[in-house]
């Protein structure tokens, strides 16, 4: 039995004497990377991690699915009170959310059915300034009830606050 005990010791004590603390490898990892010198430094931050919630997630997600669905009640509720927008086509709105309400229901109601197929999504933290962002790539197939079909690739950034969508930046890839 003492055998069996000093063994467990022995290699506990081996264990963590040849794991490096995750100090070092933060530390060696830095080292490494300032070594390269790089041709632009960002103006706003590199400095993200993933410390984003699954419920913000989730509303940025519903957001999608409601419009994939058509329905802007539902939209309405994963938006912030005001919005900054950046569409893919040009449009750009600054304001209260209730107007691109407006705007978006049009458009919605020009399309006889939409479906959208996820590709990928990436949770962003900002530690500069405590900014949450959720990422989106994805497949959008747009049939307007002319019966013209238009689809393409996007990537999406949605910045939220407090639960909400605040910030919406879409870039287009036609097919």
């Amino acid at each position: 039995m003492k055998k069996y005990i000093l063994l467990f010791v022995v290699t506990c004590f081996y264990v963590v004497a040849c794991n490096p603390k995750s100090e070092n490898k933060t530390t060696a990892s830095a080292t490494a990377t300032s070594s390269v010198v790089l041709p632009y430094t960002a103006s706003y931050s590199t400095d993200f991690n993933n410390n984003v919630s699954d419920s913000e997630l989730l509303t940025v997600l519903n957001s999608y699915k409601a419009w994939e669905n058509g329905d802007m009640k539902a939209l309405r509720a994963t938006m912030n009170d005001s919005a900054y927008i950046n569409s893919a086509d040009g449009f750009q709105f600054k304001g209260l959310t209730d107007s691109l309400m407006n705007v978006w229901t049009k458009v919605r109601d020009s399309l006889s059915s939409v479906k959208i197929t996820m590709d990928v999504w990436l949770k962003n933290h900002s530690v500069k300034d405590s900014s949450n962002y959720i990422n989106v790539w994805y497949k959008e197939i747009d049939t307007y009830k002319n019966g013209k079909v238009d689809s393409a690739n996007y990537e999406d950034d949605n910045g939220l606050k407090d639960g909400k969508i605040i910030w919406f930046s879409q870039h287009k890839q036609k097919l």
